[in-house]
């Protein structure tokens, strides 16, 4: 059996939309905006672009490679009072999951803490020594 829905409506089917002459008429813009998307799960996006978003595995640092770091250290500390330019390539741990990513920064020594184990630039970023794997001093570097 079918239904006719338009003999259930055919009483006000044909008649003109009703304007309210107590009621301001609401805009298209306003009236589209009850239709709009809503978050239902508050945080949900953020949450899928994290789960998303890559990290990187520190890398084992073998011991040829830690010698010729140590190497490069040694002589930024021999040469650091002409304020060195360098770029320093290290691992900066990711805060809110596992791995991390390689940063590469240039910038000019301030301080090498052989105790605590940081570099200092002039910018007050500090390095973990531990993190660095490269490090490059440029030929050009002046003090301005």
């Amino acid at each position: 059996m079918t239904y006719n829905y338009n003999k259930k409506y055919e009483n006000i089917i044909n008649k003109p939309h009703h304007v309210s002459k107590v009621h301001p008429q609401i805009s298209l813009y306003a009236r589209s905006a009850q239709f709009a998307p809503f978050a239902a799960l508050t945080g949900y996006e953020d949450a899928v672009k994290e789960t998303a978003r890559e990290t990187q595995e520190e890398l084992e640092i073998d011991d040829e490679l830690k010698s010729i770091l140590d190497a490069k250290l040694q002589m930024l500390i021999e040469i650091k009072e002409s304020n060195p330019e360098i770029s320093i390539t290290y691992f900066v741990k990711d805060e809110k999951k596992s791995g991390g990513k390689y940063v590469t920064i240039t910038g000019i020594i301030k301080k090498i803490d052989l105790y605590e184990q940081i570099i200092t630039l002039v910018d007050n970023t500090v390095i973990p020594i531990k993190n660095v794997i490269d490090l490059e001093r440029f030929a050009h570097s002046e003090t301005t």
